[in-house]
């Protein structure tokens, strides 16, 4: 192929940078505080010791669906805790930097290279925030039960978003089970209801989301071929 028609189609690359996520909590850690100033807001989190005491400074981890860097971290603290500084697009972008102390947070640890993927790719990208119309259980009085969650995302991400496909609410991997305009639906299962922060939340709580980056890639990948008019001209001036 010439190359100026392989740099509009060039070899497949990984979909993913390093480090990565999965979507499946590890477990959920409570806000101890946010504290803004003039250059950065600080973050800091309470966790078990049995994600803390795996951190080091600089270490990637992916809170409520953020990827952040972990500072201070303190392991032996009581409770054990780690901070994080917020970048002025985390603030844009996501809600971490408007949640009270107490809030709980979902947390993950990147996946190692070559692990499989029990959610689906995630990159603790957020990609805006959408709002919880409501999140009801499917059967009353009878114990454990699966949920609907139902909420309204922006109207940018809606042609990321289909039935079936892969969407990241606070950072758990989930399975859209229908989209009407600008409004998805969502299945929760017991153990992700009783072990993350959806436990939590109430309607009208702001969600961090990201669509399923392939969905992005894919886009990206029609306009530069949308964009590529084959003509004669061109095929006679490149050598053919």
């Amino acid at each position: 192929m010439n190359q100026s028609i392989a740099a509009l189609f060039p070899a497949p690359q990984p979909l993913y940078p390093i480090p990565m996520f999965t979507g499946l909590i590890e477990t959920t850690g409570t806000v101890l505080c946010v504290t803004p100033s003039a250059g950065v807001t600080r973050i800091t989190i309470a966790a078990p010791n049995q994600l803390v005491g795996r951190l080091a400074t600089g270490d990637s981890v992916a809170v409520s669906g953020v990827c952040l860097t972990a500072l201070d971290i303190e392991p032996h603290a009581f409770p054990p805790r780690f901070s994080a500084d917020l970048a002025a697009e985390t603030i844009a972008r996501t809600t971490l930097s408007r949640l009270q102390p107490d809030t709980v947070v979902n947390l993950e640890l990147p996946t190692p290279a070559g692990s499989p993927l029990g959610g689906h790719v995630v990159q603790g990208h957020v990609d805006g925030t959408a709002t919880l119309a409501s999140l009801e259980p499917l059967a009353t009085g009878s114990g454990a039960t699966d949920y609907r969650l139902r909420l309204t995302i922006p109207d940018s991400l809606t042609r990321y978003v289909v039935e079936k496909g892969s969407i990241t609410i606070e950072g758990i991997s989930l399975t859209v089970a229908s989209i009407q305009g600008n409004t998805v639906e969502v299945a929760i299962i017991p153990h992700t209801y009783a072990e993350t922060s959806l436990r939590t939340l109430v309607p009208g709580s702001p969600l961090n989301i990201e669509v399923d980056v392939l969905g992005k890639y894919a886009e990206r990948r029609e306009q530069a071929s949308e964009a590529f008019t084959l003509t004669e001209q061109y095929l006679l001036a490149n050598g053919y």
